[in-house]
C-alpha cells in the first residue's frame, strides 16, 4: 500500500512542477510577444487541464 500511495504522491509532484514550468513559460512567452497573449493563455490552459487530468488518471488507476 505504502508504494501505490508513493506512486500517487509522485505524479501529484510531477504535475504540479509541470504546470509550475507551464506557468513560468507562459509568463515568458507573453512578455516576448505581448500580442500573441490571448493564444498563448488558451493553450497554457489547454495544457494544464491535460496535466491534472493526467494525475487524476493516475490517482484512480491505482486501486488501494
Amino acid at each position: 500500500m505504502g508504494t501505490k500511495a508513493f506512486a500517487v504522491a509522485l505524479a501529484a509532484l510531477a504535475g504540479g512542477i509541470g504546470i509550475g514550468i507551464l506557468g513560468s513559460k507562459a509568463a515568458e512567452a507573453t512578455g516576448r510577444n505581448p500580442g500573441a497573449a490571448t493564444p498563448i493563455l488558451v493553450v497554457s490552459i489547454i495544457l494544464a487541464a491535460l496535466i491534472e487530468g493526467i494525475f487524476i488518471l493516475s490517482a484512480f488507476a491505482v486501486s488501494f
